[in-house]
């Protein structure tokens, strides 16, 4: 089987939860809906094409490694924002523009955000036999994205490469060893800099995530229900799916 690995760190994640109200919390692993979105912005979709973004969603299978779910940070904020009645017959292109009317009309929304600090994952892809794009052609747009990459909210950008490799395996389990072993190995190629602490080794992952078609060979220890299989990207319609989860022991 060959696979796309990729990993995402950052020191601020957010992987959107069902949100109710003013509260919007975040998973601690990316979901379908965050990696599709990831891909479709590398590759340069956009939202409204909806027809391509069901493609990444149903022409591929996803897992995830969790190496950490970091720590919660949880942001009590405040946004400014018009009323569609003041908006009407004035053009905003920009967030600038909604901003340029008067004050007394604009409203103050209130909510709890959720982060994750310094979360870190790697993600597995695998193409079907009718995917619209080859594996190497999502690593070049990783490598070099036509829309900026950010991991859940625009205040999230990635905090290392993402460092795209196609790797033969026999299963999502064996890619992921083969990446972090590819990554240990470069690092151990550059020679400590004066001055700045050493770069850091790969951490080990603790579980795994996965859709249906995934190659994985563990048994899952347990299976819940995400809502974040994208329906709809412009209108923002999620519906439910399956995540199977492994716990991977640390021992020895």
């Amino acid at each position: 089987m060959r696979f796309l690995i990729f990993q995402l760190q950052a020191p601020l994640a957010s992987w959107g939860d069902t949100a109710v109200g003013e509260y919007r919390p975040s998973q601690n692993h990316p979901g379908l809906s965050a990696l599709v979105g990831l891909l479709g912005a590398a590759l340069g979709i956009r939202r409204e094409e909806e027809a391509a973004h069901a493609a990444l969603r149903d022409q591929y299978a996803y897992t995830v490694g969790i190496q950490s779910a970091g720590s919660l940070l949880r942001d009590y904020h405040t946004a400014q924002v018009p009323s569609q009645a003041a908006l009407k017959k004035r053009p905003h292109a920009s967030r600038r523009d909604e901003l340029a009317i008067p004050g007394h009309d604009l409203n103050t929304i209130l909510s709890t955000r959720d982060y994750r600090q310094g979360a870190a994952c790697v993600v597995a892809v695998e193409a079907g036999e009718t995917a619209d794009y080859s594996l190497e052609q999502i690593a070049d747009a990783l490598r070099r994205p036509r829309f900026t990459l950010y991991l859940g909210r625009k205040s999230c950008p990635p905090g290392a490469p993402l460092y795209p490799q196609v790797i033969e395996a026999a299963d999502a389990e064996g890619a992921f060893e083969t990446y972090l072993d590819q990554i240990r190995a470069e690092l151990a190629r550059h020679s400590p800099v004066p001055d700045r602490p050493p770069l850091e080794a790969p951490r080990c992952i603790t579980r795994l995530a996965w859709g249906i078609n995934a190659t994985v060979s563990m048994p899952p220890d347990l299976t819940t229900t995400r809502k974040d299989h994208p329906l709809r990207r412009n209108g923002w319609m999620f519906g439910d799916r399956a995540e199977y989860v492994a716990l991977i022991s640390q021992e020895g």
